[in-house]
């Protein structure tokens, strides 16, 4: 449930959100995510966490960045690590939970509602602490995936779930069409 006069701030775990808009085969608009929620409420903030590799030339990820960074996210990076697993795999580690947990602690006495954009479970005790200040919490994330994208404790700790599959029509990119083939 929104209010229009709830200070209302949005905490965008990008990893987890770009993967589960994958899972359901659309890509975000950030401009009518951000404007879709100003229509809710008093929008605040609205943070984006996302590690980046700083080895490389050039992240395929850099032109959203700069883009949210110019267009009204706070944007919260750090440089992600880069190892080898037992296998011998090349893994990259760049986990933002801590930051966005406590971004929000911060700015949780200014607030009446905040709306996580991540289905990670360890969310689940932020979500509880973020309730006994009294902030109402709404998850965002997908239920409709295989597998499901959301952990069960962490839907049921938020006082309200939002399907990110029933925002496609709201939020999401008109698909690409697909290059002509010239004969």
């Amino acid at each position: 449930m929104f209010y229009k006069d709830d200070r209302l701030a949005l905490f965008i775990d990008g990893a987890n959100l770009h993967a589960a808009a994958r899972s359901l085969e659309f890509d975000i608009d950030y401009k009518l995510l951000r404007q879709e929620f100003q229509r809710r409420g008093k929008l605040v903030r609205a943070y984006y966490y996302t590690a980046l590799l700083e080895s490389e030339e050039y992240s395929p990820i850099r032109p959203l960045i700069d883009w949210l960074n110019y267009n009204g996210y706070a944007l919260v990076t750090k440089p992600a690590k880069e190892y080898t697993d037992t296998m011998g795999r090349r893994k990259i580690k760049g986990n933002m939970d801590i930051e966005l947990c406590v971004d929000a602690m911060e700015l949780a006495p200014r607030l009446d509602h905040i709306v996580l954009f991540s289905g990670d479970g360890d969310f689940r005790p932020l979500v509880e602490a973020l309730q006994r200040m009294g902030v109402r919490v709404t998850v965002v994330s997908t239920m409709r995936s295989h597998p499901p994208m959301i952990a069960d404790d962490l839907r049921r700790q938020a006082d309200n779930y939002i399907e990110l599959d029933d925002l496609r029509e709201v939020i999401g990119r008109p698909p690409r069409e697909p290059a002509q083939v010239s004969a």
